[in-house]
């Protein structure tokens, strides 16, 4: 893979990926330390991944990557408590946070798009919660993101005084 970041707005055109932009910046924005994803989340299926990309908006609309992490489901509770996910039910995911240093410009953005799949970079997840390295056959997830009182999904972003 190329490193380095790239322009998201094709991504976010597809309809797996939610996203959510700020408003226009009135002042610079230093965010330095772990941003924190805190997702509570529902599946049709048994397992199944949840990305989180952090994204700076330039004026012009050009998205540009800041950093991304990645959660499957059935690691909530660690790598050596893997657990199954029951259709339905709300479940609290804290992916491990995206580290950065980052001026956000005036007139900029901020923007966190969050999908099911952040393939090649992270291995795909066939959605059966069996062992994704040896099988083939995938299952479509129908996966929501919550954000009712009782059950808000939020970002904690590590603001820099001034």
């Amino acid at each position: 893979m190329t490193p380095g970041a790239f322009d998201q707005r094709q991504v976010e055109a597809r309809h797996d990926v939610l996203v959510y932009t700020s408003e226009p910046l009135e002042q610079p924005l230093e965010v330095t330390g772990f941003v924190d994803a805190v997702l509570k989340v529902s599946s049709s299926a048994p397992d199944t991944d949840f990305a989180v990309k952090l994204v700076d908006v330039a004026p012009d609309g050009t998205a540009w990557i800041v950093g991304d992490t990645m959660l499957r489901a059935r690691y909530r509770d660690g790598y050596e408590s893997p657990r199954l996910m029951q259709p339905g039910q709300v479940y609290e995911l804290r992916p491990t946070p995206i580290a950065t240093s980052i001026q956000f410009g005036k007139g900029h953005r901020i923007r966190v798009e969050v999908t099911s799949s952040n393939f090649p970079k992270f291995a795909r997840n066939l959605n059966t919660g069996g062992a994704n390295e040896t099988e083939s056959e995938p299952v479509v997830a129908e996966n929501a993101v919550h954000h009712s009182a009782d059950a808000a999904s939020y970002i904690e972003l590590p603001v820099v005084a001034r």
